[in-house]
């Protein structure tokens, strides 16, 4: 079977192939890890490592979903060494077997292997593996495509390509799903994504949290995903839950909900940064999906809202890259984002046009109150760009098309 190479993470991991330091991919479920880790193992027997020496656990496989604990992973594994040569240890969705990192602890202590885990939540790194694992391990975040892999992997699929502008908005709209470009048909489409959802829920998010109210937690995963791009206040959304739902909840758990969609990777979190302080905000935090098609399959209105949906965009394509990012306050006004890396800062506005006077000048307003010398960005989709102010205005399509970075 060919394999669609993600050169974006293989640049990242492979230094570390050798390495004693347990490498921990996680992602979303159907982000395409396993693809990954495969890809890892061609790119080893490329190198003339022999098969003997790789070792394959795909904990998810017939056969092997019967491995639920710690004992059963060993034995699995042990198993499958046919000598004391050096190996490559590949374990995929081991958070199936509750109690795995002492094994993986085990492994990577009494040396030998170069071991890899995947995993479909931050439970991996929430708590278990950043305890027992310190200092041993370290951490890819892997993402659904980004738009040049979207096109990349379209033309490896032998999919009929059109317009950069007509692709963005499928982008836009579908997502990055890998197996979700194998389906022309939109309800397709929309049907594999929500199964995508619901799998995520069993096996993430209910198989691990008792959630005693199921109703109140569909309507709050239903809130905030038709609501992503906008500041969210628990306050808001309880009396919402109470007034118009007629769903009687506490905050504290409405708040609990949230963190399991955060914990399994659906939705990110993205805080309020104060310019002046320094300092992260709480409260009327800003939630982003995964990936776009999320919403669009539990929603009967394919119709693009191109303000959250740029945003949502952009927000994930810098996640993917390593920045930091948060909602920017200066002083009553709000910057889409501040986006950090180290020491380093940059102020992003993103709008689909600034065709119109009015908007132009809402979108650079943010800008005239910034007082250091960090670069600023507008995004827009504007086939003309302008210069003003010294704020760098690019196309959104080719900046993420070109797998482009930001500048200081």
């Amino acid at each position: 079977m060919r394999l669609f190479r993600r050169e974006q993470y293989l640049k990242k991991i492979r230094p570390f192939y050798d390495d004693d330091l347990i490498k921990v991919i996680t992602g979303i479920r159907r982000c395409g890890k396993s693809c990954l880790m495969a890809t890892i193992v061609e790119e080893l027997k490329e190198r003339g490592v022999p098969e003997k020496d790789i070792v394959y656990l795909d904990l998810d496989k017939r056969g092997n979903r019967s491995i639920k604990t710690p004992d059963q992973l060993e034995a699995a594994i042990e198993s499958r060494l046919v000598d004391d040569d050096f190996k490559y240890l590949f374990i995929d969705e081991v958070q199936n077997v509750r109690g795995y990192e002492e094994v993986v602890n085990a492994f990577n202590t009494d040396g030998g292997f170069s071991i890899f885990i995947t995993g479909s939540n931050s439970y991996l790194l929430s708590g278990e593996l950043m305890t027992k694992l310190t200092g041993r391990y370290v951490e890819f975040e892997m993402f659904t495509l980004s738009f040049s892999e979207f096109l990349a992997m379209k033309k490896f699929l032998g999919v009929e390509r059109k317009d950069d502008r007509a692709e963005f908005e499928e982008y836009l709209r579908y997502g990055g799903f890998p197996r979700s470009l194998e389906y022309d048909d939109v309800e397709a489409k929309a049907h594999y994504v929500e199964d995508v959802v619901k799998q995520i829920i069993k096996k993430d998010i209910r198989s691990r949290n008792k959630i005693r109210n199921v109703e109140a937690f569909e309507r709050v995963m239903t809130y905030v995903i038709n609501n992503y791009g906008t500041p969210t206040s628990l306050t808001n959304l309880v009396d919402h839950l109470r007034n118009v739902e007629k769903i009687a909840v506490e905050r504290r758990t409405v708040s609990a909900y949230i963190q399991m969609l955060v914990d399994a990777k659906i939705l990110y979190r993205c805080q309020r940064f104060d310019l002046k302080s320094r300092k992260s905000l709480r409260g009327e935090e800003k939630y982003y999906l995964a990936d776009p098609g999320i919403y669009f399959a539990r929603n009967v209105d394919v119709r693009l809202n191109f303000g959250p949906s740029l945003e949502n965009a952009l927000y994930v394509y810098l996640r993917s890259r390593g920045y930091r990012l948060s909602v920017g306050r200066i002083g009553k006004l709000e910057c889409d984002f501040i986006a950090r890396k180290h020491d380093l800062y940059a102020y992003i506005q993103v709008s689909m046009t600034i065709s119109d006077r009015d908007v132009e000048e809402r979108e650079y307003r943010p800008f005239s109150h910034i007082r250091d010398g960090y670069p600023r960005y507008l995004f827009t989709l504007d086939p003309l760009l302008q210069r003003r102010e010294g704020v760098r205005h690019l196309n959104m399509i080719d900046f993420m098309k070109g797998d482009e970075d930001l500048h200081w």
